[in-house]
């Protein structure tokens, strides 16, 4: 891939500046630096890996995957919008179903709600800081409808296809926001992200809904990505990337001996409308909260 210089920047309390702000929006995305403390960082892997041992394997054997996209057919998936669920990455299993190695190895991912229903992620997802960085980008009300804890595993760490957030967590108008923290350092060797600047500009090519029962993918534009410079987002431990909704972004499989822990938020704007057939849905009991 052609790489183009990452635009790197700082805030210590969530505000941008005007040429903050105007990065973003001529760029789709924004590189913060030091933006968490390492004992933060820490912290959140040290929850992550706890949650991890008190589950058991022999519950559920859901795959995560954006190549096979097996992960849309279960039941467990399409119900965790509002839990804590488990997702294997796809090289996990041997041919009879059997881990490979121990399972804090095998994971690829928990989600959905971990910053409302577990005390660690949610003091952390739920800050002043944050709900200053998403009302400097334009968002009134801003709500986080998902989370999620990505492990990128040594040797297994799965490709991530290139997408955009948008086309999972679609609102009218648009006001998808990813905060993607880098909770250990992430390098071109395990993983690290790529994206596409100033893509954030083209429409949306898809849409992951609900239609009459099952979860899809709606094609809105076949046409390819374009051809243009990449910008790889290496980013050490305490960085905080966050991402325009429409933002295409991509990373490889990690082949290296090192894991590339991440734990991800996405805003949307309260004042927008969130349409029914989104894939990601809330029981009454768990209605989405203020930033």
């Amino acid at each position: 891939m052609t790489g183009l210089a990452l635009r790197r920047t700082r805030s210590e309390d969530g505000h941008l500046s005007p040429e903050m702000r105007a990065t973003f929006a001529a760029d789709g995305y924004l590189y913060l630096e030091d933006f968490v403390a390492p004992a933060e960082c820490d912290r959140l892997r040290e929850r992550a890996l706890a949650l991890v041992e008190g589950f058991d394997p022999a519950e559920h054997r859901t795959v995560f995957s954006t190549t096979s996209r097996a992960h849309a057919a279960a039941a467990y998936f399409e119900s965790s919008g509002d839990k804590i669920r488990f997702f294997f990455e796809e090289k996990a299993f041997d041919g009879h179903g059997d881990l490979r190695q121990p399972k804090a190895l095998s994971i690829n991912k928990l989600g959905h709600a971990m910053h409302d229903l577990d005390p660690v992620f949610e003091a952390f997802s739920h800050t002043a800081k944050l709900r200053a960085l998403a009302g400097d980008l334009g968002i009134q009300a801003p709500q986080i409808i998902q989370s999620m804890y990505i492990f990128k595993q040594p040797h297994i760490g799965g490709e991530v296809v290139w997408h955009v957030d948008s086309t999972y967590l679609y609102t009218e108008p648009a006001s998808c926001l990813g905060f993607w923290f880098a909770l250990e350092d992430a390098t071109m060797e395990n993983g690290a992200m790529w994206c596409l600047p100033g893509a954030h500009r083209l429409p949306l090519k898809s849409r992951f809904l609900r239609r009459n029962g099952s979860l899809v993918t709606e094609v809105l534009d076949d046409s390819p990505w374009p051809d243009g410079p990449r910008v790889g987002l290496e980013a050490p431990k305490g960085t905080l990337i966050v991402l325009h909704g429409q933002l295409p972004h991509y990373s490889g499989p990690n082949l290296s001996d090192r894991s590339r822990h991440a734990y991800t938020l996405h805003v949307i704007d309260g004042a927008c409308h969130y349409p029914a057939d989104n894939w990601l849905i809330r029981g009454p009991e768990l209605p989405l909260r203020p930033l």
